[in-house]
């Protein structure tokens, strides 16, 4: 089954007085279960958008998102999946603990069973010690982390991440690179995007590159590495192009 289904996906943004703005143009890419996937584009590539309409958050102007063969639009959809946005804001007043604790209710976890998965992640993520530090004394990087603990409650089938290395230092990042491989191991699939490609390079199986709106790359890393340096060099080249840099260089 494919985890991930998008297919001649549209997303306008609607303005008073004046056309709306088209964020993604008929846009289609599936990823498998058990897939990390990359998800690349400059900003204002139509990345985040996408996400939203995956999450249920924005509706398609046209086309489709399905997860695990659901309308994405559908609660029970929604409910294998953690979700990290690009910009993760949590209440200042309460502390670590208590924000997991209230996004556990709302997936309908409690007990010892939800006290043991908050534990665990934060630990997981290097936050233990600051589980009862009010989050407006954390710094960026250590709510990043928070965020990631909160995505993974409930062990969900499939991760979704919007820039889900920011503000993360070299250590965190590193330890990112292992907990989604842990993910991974267990059998999650795990689709996100990052401007950080050595982290993309390092940890997904495909890398999609989405262009105003539309997919104009999807590879895997090796025939990328085949023929390229680098990651960001194929990058660099494709979106300066516009197009797929790898199948012109095949071609010439």
């Amino acid at each position: 089954m494919w985890a991930i289904e998008v297919r001649d996906l549209v997303v306008e943004y609607r303005q008073a007085f004046r056309p709306p703005v088209r964020a993604v143009e008929r846009l289609s890419f599936r990823v498998r279960e058990g897939e990390i996937v990359g998800f690349l584009g400059v900003n204002g590539a139509g990345k985040s958008s996408t996400i939203k309409v995956l999450m249920g958050f924005q509706p398609p102007t046209a086309g489709e998102a399905r997860l695990f063969g659901q309308s994405a639009t559908e609660a029970h959809a929604r409910r294998l999946v953690g979700f990290l946005p690009e910009t993760a804001l949590y209440s200042p007043y309460l502390t670590p603990y208590e924000t997991m604790r209230l996004y556990g209710s709302l997936q309908g976890l409690s007990g010892h069973s939800l006290h043991a998965q908050i534990e665990a992640l934060l630990e997981a993520v290097g936050i233990a010690h600051k589980m009862h530090t009010l989050n407006r004394n954390l710094s960026k990087g250590m709510l990043q982390r928070l965020g990631i603990a909160q995505a993974l409650l409930g062990d969900p089938k499939l991760l979704i991440l919007d820039e889900v290395s920011s503000g993360l230092d070299p250590v965190g990042r590193r330890e990112l690179r292992d907990l989604l491989r842990a993910q991974r191991e267990r059998g999650a699939t795990i689709f996100f995007s990052s401007h950080e490609l050595g982290e993309v390079a390092s940890l997904c199986d495909r890398i999609l590159i989405i262009h105003r709106g539309r997919l104009v790359a999807e590879h895997t890393l090796n025939e990328i590495s085949a023929h390229f340096d680098s990651l960001e060099d194929y990058f660099i080249r494709t979106v300066q192009q516009g197009a797929d840099a790898l199948v012109q260089e095949v071609a010439a």
